[in-house]
């Protein structure tokens, strides 16, 4: 069915190549990145058009789009996709991306058509793509597939020359292609309004926070939503007993985190309508395991304690495998037990993330909007 899928859109995409490519096309799956695609859309020269096709989960973002006069198409890879949005997709002059789209792999790729890859997160800690183990053990046309779409990328946006390097070994495809620019949606995390305005309004909306050590337990998701945090780690977070506590899983496992916010007793805290970026702007401690929001924590002026509890690591490097260089810029020790993550937070030392930041935050300075979007309508005018 996938072949299938994808030879209509090649098909499709053939029938309407030629056509004049005055569009600049904005695939949306993460709502983090509207500052960006506003800026965009604000920066187009007369003639240009800038159309976002958003995945349903955004429906709320596209909304806000929306009402800023920006055109908005929401999408699925299904056949009325390939019939009618492939052709506005093929008038496209530019085409950005902030994830791995199936359908790339079946889209035919007119020579003046540029397609950028804008990443979803700053860094990585799991591996992804050719380095995820489990790639081998697909079949020959999965991985085919896999790889027509990494080859479809004319340009990949980065923060760092780490970044690029783990896109160029895991994607197989050219260290040139990387462009360090800086992720546009890292700049509010340096912006002091936005994060001030950001902790007033959570203080409004979540007063228990106000005035007291904010601890954020934010895991990374797992293939199948599944997640079993241990026995006993309520009571490693709860170990400074005047912090309050705040548990951000993914929205699936609503059930996991309510049994551990029960746990948690007086100390947790529920913030369901608050997302993990906001949150960060409060917590004085981030407790992840293999999150990408270490990367942006790290940017941010309240960050003191970054902690890297991999209480499953033996497990989780053999699926789906982590940065085979990940013990040498972790900017603190790996934590694997509940002794050592309690021990942690009753410390609560800085964490020192200047060689963090250096490594993976380089260009992520506040400006990469600026940069991304100089050089992309720039390219309009080629």
């Amino acid at each position: 069915m996938k072949e299938i899928y994808l030879w209509l859109v090649r098909l499709m995409s053939l029938l309407w190549a030629g056509r004049r490519q005055k569009d600049v096309i904005y695939l949306l799956s993460f709502a983090d990145n509207l500052p960006f695609i506003q800026a965009l859309a604000a920066k187009l020269p007369a003639g240009h058009r800038l159309v976002v096709f958003y995945r349903p989960k955004c429906q709320a973002a596209a909304a806000n789009l929306a009402a800023a006069g920006i055109t908005v198409r929401p999408f699925e890879d299904n056949l009325a996709f390939v019939l009618t949005g492939i052709p506005q997709i093929m008038r496209a002059r530019l085409l950005f991306c902030d994830n791995y789209y199936a359908f790339l792999g079946g889209l035919y790729h007119p020579r003046r058509m540029r397609i950028v890859q804008l990443w979803h997160a700053a860094g990585a800690i799991k591996r992804f793509g050719w380095d995820d183990p489990t790639t081998a053990q697909r079949s020959a046309s999965d991985q085919r597939r896999f790889q027509a779409v990494y080859d479809q990328f004319d340009e990949y946006v980065v923060g760092a020359p780490a970044m690029g390097q783990v896109f160029a070994t895991s994607y197989r495809v050219p260290l040139s292609r990387m462009q360090v620019l800086g992720y546009p949606r890292s700049d509010r995390l340096q912006d002091a309004s936005w994060v001030n305005a950001t902790q007033q309004r959570i203080w409004q909306q979540v007063p228990a926070l106000k005035g007291h050590r904010v601890i954020l337990y934010a895991p990374t998701y797992r293939d199948g939503v599944t997640f079993t945090p241990p026995a006993g780690l309520a009571a490693a977070l709860r170990q400074d007993p005047t912090a309050r506590v705040v548990v951000k899983l993914h929205p699936a496992l609503a059930t996991t985190a309510d049994e551990l916010q029960r746990q948690l007793g007086p100390q947790g805290v529920a913030a369901p309508e608050l997302s993990t970026t906001e949150l960060l702007t409060v917590a004085e401690t981030l407790v992840t395991d293999y999150s990408s929001v270490a990367f942006d924590y790290s940017l941010l002026p309240n960050a003191h304690s970054l902690l890297f509890y991999l209480f499953d690591l033996p497990a989780y490097r053999q699926d789906p495998g982590v940065q085979a260089d990940l013990l040498d810029w972790l900017p603190g020790p790996v934590m694997t037990t509940n002794d050592q993550l309690a021990a942690a937070i009753q410390a609560d030392a800085v964490t020192e993330l200047t060689q963090f930041n250096q490594h993976w935050n380089r260009a992520n300075d506040g400006h990469a909007t600026e940069r991304v979007v100089a050089r992309y309508v720039a390219q309009l005018s080629d």
